[in-house]
């Protein structure tokens, strides 16, 4: 039976085949809908070219027309439409550097990855497949299409990919294309960090992830990553407690916490990672540190972005596992006194007005932040009156 993003985008290839064109459902999305995944992104492919698409359909963004990719918006829904094509070498092993229009869809089929992926369907539910990969995806095989060698040459990116599908799939790699992959990981350290993060972040989220690190030790591509390359054992001490993680900032944060010898900062810059990445990866770093030392307590709660609680709890079950479950800090977060520094009774100012003869320093902030913590763990009321006796009974030292 159909599934209902099937069912939405139905009119994209209605309107195209009015138009005397071919055009199915391609990619991902069948092979999804044979393994009874949720489906993501609906992809069509077609003998229309781009400018035909752009004719036929009133919004179309030309993300990639000059390859073929326009994104055609029905509904208010995107779905990526690329035309039939046949591609040229790849001499920057990122992009053909030729594409040719055609209107055969099995030669379209032929240029792609895997096998699984090399799968087409029309609107009646009917499944194109020419390379055996309805048979894989029985056998739960990754294998490429065609000879694997030149694949991974025309693409190096495609071997994370490999490792990616096993990670989410936990399908095998057949033992052919995983000798290709090893022959040409090399070409992995030329390709553009940005497009290795991306596909890196989806096999760390793979819930059979173990699959995917088992794969990436056997074609060796670790030793072609930015940090595992300088670091090859890293790698080799992930546990085996290891969860999925789904943000690239608890990526970071497990891999500092496991190696501490490599920084956040590092981790990010070696990565190209953005500052939200970033100040994830430091939040939980943070956090796990007050853990180290206090153990899960108010502070640890108080102080860590509500937005990080299930990054730090993936985190602290693979170091720590089920000790802790996201509710548990949620419990914590509820019962605070205080939610934010914005709920105090004092600020700056207060300080200010009651210490006139001070000169402004950082000794405000850091007497906020005493007062702040009393207040989170209960030893002293939110009222301005019982904030001050307090600092007149507990006298900051100022140099």
């Amino acid at each position: 039976m159909i599934s209902e993003p099937f069912i939405k985008a139905r009119p994209v290839i209605e309107n195209i085949e009015k138009h005397d064109h071919q055009a199915y459902y391609v990619g991902g999305c069948v092979r999804d809908f044979l393994l009874k995944r949720p489906i993501g992104d609906i992809d069509i492919t077609t003998s229309a070219t781009p400018t035909t698409i752009q004719q036929i359909f009133p919004k179309v963004i030309p993300v990639g027309i000059e390859h073929g990719t326009v994104i055609v918006v029905y509904d208010d829904v995107p779905y990526e439409v690329t035309t039939f094509r046949v591609e040229g070498r790849y001499s920057d092993q990122r992009h053909p550097d030729s594409v040719t229009f055609i209107n055969q869809l099995d030669k379209d089929l032929e240029r792609r990855d895997f096998t699984i992926n090399a799968l087409a369907m029309d609107l009646t539910g009917n499944i194109i497949d020419l390379f055996g990969g309805k048979e894989d995806i029985q056998k739960k095989v990754i294998r490429t299409v065609g000879n694997g060698y030149e694949r991974f040459k025309e693409d190096s990116l495609r071997i994370i990919r490999a490792l990616r599908f096993a990670s989410q799939l936990g399908f095998k790699i057949d033992p052919q294309t995983l000798k290709e992959m090893k022959e040409v990981s090399e070409d992995i350290s030329n390709l553009a960090i940005e497009r290795i993060t991306k596909e890196f972040g989806k096999l760390f989220a793979g819930h059979y992830l173990k699959n995917g690190i088992h794969y990436m030790k056997e074609s060796e591509s670790y030793k072609y990553l930015p940090i595992f390359a300088d670091i090859p054992d890293l790698i080799y001490k992930v546990p085996d407690s290891i969860q999925p993680l789904h943000s690239f900032g608890e990526i970071i944060a497990f891999f500092h916490l496991l190696d501490t010898r490599v920084s956040v900062i590092e981790w990010v810059k070696k990565w190209k990672c953005s500052n939200q990445v970033k100040q994830e990866a430091v939040a939980i770093v943070q956090a796990y540190s007050l853990f180290e030392k206090y153990g899960i307590d108010k502070w640890l709660v108080y102080t860590l972005d509500r937005r990080y609680y299930k990054g730090f709890t993936n985190i602290m079950n693979i170091f720590h596992p089920a000790l802790l479950d996201e509710n548990d800090l949620d419990k914590v977060y509820n019962s605070l006194p205080i939610q934010s520094r914005q709920e105090l009774c004092v600020n700056g100012n207060d300080l200010i007005s009651w210490y006139p003869n001070i000169k402004k320093g950082p000794w405000i902030q850091k007497l906020l932040t005493m007062v702040e913590k009393e207040i989170v763990f209960g030893n002293l009321k939110n009222r301005k009156n019982d904030i001050k006796d307090w600092i007149k009974w507990n006298p900051l030292e100022i140099n």
